[in-house]
């Protein structure tokens, strides 16, 4: 009949499990091939070039929104000569090639500074329109070969100012109607293409337009890539990436070149596209190349004799224990199945199925089956009048089929625990080459220059807001304050301080610890304690012109303007995709703000990072170096080692002072190395084969092995004589046929013993059930 569960199910997925897991562990252990460079390296060098690629995307929108700014808070005075008023509009601390004032009726320049700006295709008219938003950036050629870059910003001259100077020519005249002046003018700056900051020995960078034409090279290596790269190298993903203009699919990637002089070039590519597309570098169609040529690693041993190896073992293990749970388990107990059932049949009221009681119970298998098999014989006696109860005897209990279940549990942990915690492990050393470690150091350095650029320009946009500050009414104070603060989303508070520390003007939320008011401007930590850290820029307000009687105001004029940074934009600063974890920390080397959670002013996660961080401080009279290793980083427990590396924040500018350092660890095992592949796939196997064997060795425990216990020791007592425990079957499977059959058999029993006068009340017995549900 059909079984409900039973004995086969759990054999047989255990069989089908184990042969599964023995083909996974040939195809995953046999398909890992060692590389000359590993995807590692690939990986490390896509993810610098996606670096430099943000660098460039961040100067590019930080010096078009400096020039807006500049245009938006420029207020010609006194003279309304064009000179004056291009001078007033130029950024401060801007570094320009060139800046000229357009007229965008005619199209013609009023007023140029420094180099010619190329103006070629530059539409004055159409892009002075204040109907249409921000004017986006433009790269042209100009007449020295190098291009440029163009940011525009629209001006706004009052009447007043420009009918004051009539008589100057018309040429360099800024008069107009009102149309005119409606319509304002278009100032246009003209800088040089900046380079992409790459760091690492050997390695070269360039930024390129969608034609694949250079447009800036790294300082260091420009000739040697420039010689190399043309339109053809550029990569046709790269291409199509820097012609959409917009953040859709992928924006980087590699490319490994032919080998030569015995060493493989490795070519980085990220455009300079932002995930929206809205910013505005990203219609610029700039493309950054990073390279560097990398030693081939040594061919490594192939896998594919290991991965068959373990696979037909596991065949081979799969195979004996299934052999001996059907041997020692599943064909006994169908065989005690049938033989109840045969004898339940032969106590029926049908005369001819009584000779199924002449033949006598096979007794097959050990254990339970067996000790149930001589059971059920002594019952088939009983019956037949031959013989008597049986009274149990006491006898040693030998191995039974739960031994049996453990010891196939225990035969196939042999094959997976090795593979699980001692086979394939290469030690971190050996396994991660060192240009892998170089570039976890170079991505470090990268971090480090994004967060010092990031605090300098914000120190310098600063500057310029103190000194329209200075004179400023409260109003316009305010105004400035506020605008500064929408400008610079890092700035989570800003406000003003006169000579005696008092705070006048405030924008922004409360600061942590308002800043005593410093000498000259730069970026200082204001706490070494507490549960935020508080970081400020700050910059003097330059003194006003004096007037009679204003000495008495000096004490309460307004001297500094401070800006509290927020913690949360650093840890956005650092926080890099494929760089692991990574904390900004302060010259004791407490954190201060880190790509996960943190507490303020933790120290690092283990000795031996605050140790390399140790080895980044600047000795006396010199500046502080990189350093990298691999070591215990102790980010979790059990993780193992980590690529680590440190590097100074900054060895000039506002930040220099400062001794912070940014500290990164990337586990080991996270890189794309053969020798971890390898290591997580034998483990994986391991870990599949003990889950298989477990779950499959558990189920056969809970619906085979528990109730067939149960029924041998109803069965037996039954032998012995007990005639008043009601069995109940419980279970759809063998056990509960075998079960069903005892009862059977039992009224049988009670039905002669009552014909023949038997004293049933002789035979005591305990009054339970058998074949109770587990």
């Amino acid at each position: 009949m059909p079984m409900l569960g039973g004995v086969r199910p759990p054999i047989a997925a255990l069989l089908c499990g184990l042969l599964a897991v023995s083909a996974l562990t040939a195809l995953g252990l046999g398909t890992v091939h060692e590389q000359d460079v590993p995807q590692a390296l690939s990986d490390a060098e896509r993810q610098i070039a996606q670096d430099a690629a943000d660098s460039v995307g961040t100067s590019i929108n930080a010096s078009a929104r400096s020039v807006r700014r500049s245009a938006a808070s420029a207020t010609p005075a006194g003279s309304s000569k064009p000179a004056t008023v291009l001078r007033s509009l130029l950024p401060t601390g801007h570094p320009a090639a060139g800046g000229v004032l357009l007229d965008p009726r005619t199209g013609k320049p009023l007023a140029a500074s420094g180099e010619k700006v190329p103006l070629t295709g530059v539409d004055a008219k159409d892009l002075a329109r204040p109907d249409t938003g921000n004017i986006a950036p433009r790269v042209v050629a100009s007449g020295t070969g190098a291009p440029r870059m163009l940011l525009f910003a629209r001006v706004s001259v009052p009447v007043a100012d420009r009918k004051q100077d009539e008589n100057q020519d018309q040429a360099g005249d800024l008069r107009g109607d009102q149309d005119a002046e409606e319509r304002g003018l278009l100032f246009v700056v003209s800088e040089k293409v900046a380079a992409p900051a790459v760091y690492g020995a050997g390695r070269t960078g360039q930024l390129v337009d969608r034609n694949g034409k250079v447009c800036a090279s790294a300082p260091t290596t420009g000739a040697a890539l420039a010689a190399a790269t043309g339109h053809r190298a550029l990569p046709a993903a790269a291409a199509n990436a820097a012609n959409t203009s917009v953040h859709t699919g992928d924006v980087s990637g590699s490319v490994l070149g032919d080998g030569r002089h015995g060493l493989r070039r490795v070519t980085g590519w990220a455009s300079v596209v932002s995930e929206d597309g809205k910013d505005d570098a990203s219609g610029l169609g700039l493309t950054v190349l990073t390279a560097r040529e990398v030693p081939p690693a040594k061919a490594g041993a192939d896998h594919m004799w290991f991965a068959l190896v373990a696979a037909g073992a596991l065949v081979v293990i799969a195979v004996l224990v299934t052999l001996a749970l059907w041997g020692t388990m599943q064909r006994p107990l169908l065989r005690l199945h049938l033989s109840a059932a045969r004898l339940a049949r032969g106590v029926g009221e049908v005369p001819e199925r009584r000779a199924e009681l002449a033949r006598p119970v096979p007794v097959l298998g050990f254990g339970e089956p067996g000790r149930a098999g001589r059971a059920l014989e002594s019952i088939r006696r009983q019956l037949l009048g031959e013989t008597g109860p049986e009274p149990a005897q006491e006898v040693r209990r030998r191995p039974g089929v739960r031994a049996l279940v453990l010891v196939c549990a225990l035969v196939i942990a042999a094959w997976g625990v090795p593979l699980l915690f001692l086979l394939n492990r290469v030690p971190a050393a050996k396994a991660v080459p060192a240009a892998a470690v170089a570039d976890q150091q170079a991505r470090t350095e990268a971090a480090a220059d994004r967060v010092q650029r990031s605090l300098g320009g914000s120190r310098t946009d600063l500057a310029a807001a103190a000194s329209a500050l200075s004179g400023a009414s409260r109003e316009r104070a305010a105004e400035v304050l506020r605008r500064e603060r929408a400008d610079h989303p890092m700035f989570r508070s800003l406000y003003v301080l006169d000579r005696t520390g008092a705070l006048v003007q405030q924008v922004g939320k409360q600061p942590v610890r308002p800043l005593v008011p410093p000498i000259g401007g730069g970026i200082t930590q204001v706490n070494t304690s507490g549960k935020i850290p508080a970081i400020a820029a700050y910059a003097r307000i330059p003194a006003p012109g004096k007037a009679k009687g204003a000495r008495k105001a000096e004490d309460t004029a307004p001297a500094v303007v401070v800006a509290e940074i927020g913690v949360d934009v650093l840890d956005d600063l650092v926080s890099r995709p494929g760089l692991g974890s990574v904390w900004l920390t302060d010259e004791r080397h407490r954190v201060l703000a880190a790509s996960a959670g943190f507490e303020a002013f933790q120290s690092l996660p283990s000795r031996r990072l605050t140790r390399l961080v140790a080895k980044t401080d600047a000795a006396p009279g010199g500046a502080g170096k990189s350093a990298s290793a691999v070591l215990h980083a102790g980010t979790s427990p059990g993780e193992g080692l980590s690529v680590a590396a440190a590097a100074p924040l900054a060895q000039k500018g506002p930040a220099a002072g400062l001794g912070w350092r940014v500290v990164s660890a990337e586990p080991a095992a996270a890189l794309k190395l053969a020798a971890y592949q390898v290591q997580a796939r034998t483990m994986l196997a391991g870990l599949l084969a003990l889950t298989a064997g477990g779950a499959c060795l558990g189920w056969l425990h809970i619906v085979v092995v528990r109730p067939l216990r149960t029924l041998t020791g109803c069965a037996e007592r039954l032998a012995a004589g007990d005639r008043r425990t009601v069995l109940f079957p419980v279970h759809h499977d063998e056990c509960g046929s075998v079960t069903r059959s005892l009862e059977l058999l039992r009224q049988a029993l009670v039905e002669r013993d009552r014909g023949a006068g038997a004293d049933l009340a002789a035979v005591p017995a305990p009054s339970f059930q058998c074949d109770s549900a587990p």
